[in-house]
């Protein structure tokens, strides 16, 4: 179910804003967002597991709140984001 710490590191390659960045909300969407489409391949195949259903729930509402937050601090990383992870809105 967990991201593997090769494709982690590739994410944090492909978003990071300057070298030693690993705490960006662009760094954090994109990883969430990873791990989202993991679960969901997940849950697709084990319908009943209610407990992982609560985790992508959460992880959801927090990538909607640092998604909400980049882009009232920021529009243009907020879209250009979206654009390239694919989300709508």
């Amino acid at each position: 179910m967990a991201i593997t710490q090769e494709r982690k590191q590739e994410l944090i390659s492909e978003y990071k804003t300057h070298d030693n960045d690993t705490g960006s909300p662009e760094v954090q969407i994109a990883v969430l967002t990873e791990q989202i489409t993991t679960l969901n391949e997940h849950l697709r195949a084990h319908k009943q597991d209610h407990h992982s259903r609560r985790g992508l729930l959460k992880m959801v509402g927090k990538r909607r709140n640092l998604l909400n937050y980049l882009r009232n601090k920021d529009i243009t990383r907020y879209r250009e984001l979206i654009k390239s992870l694919g989300l709508r809105r």
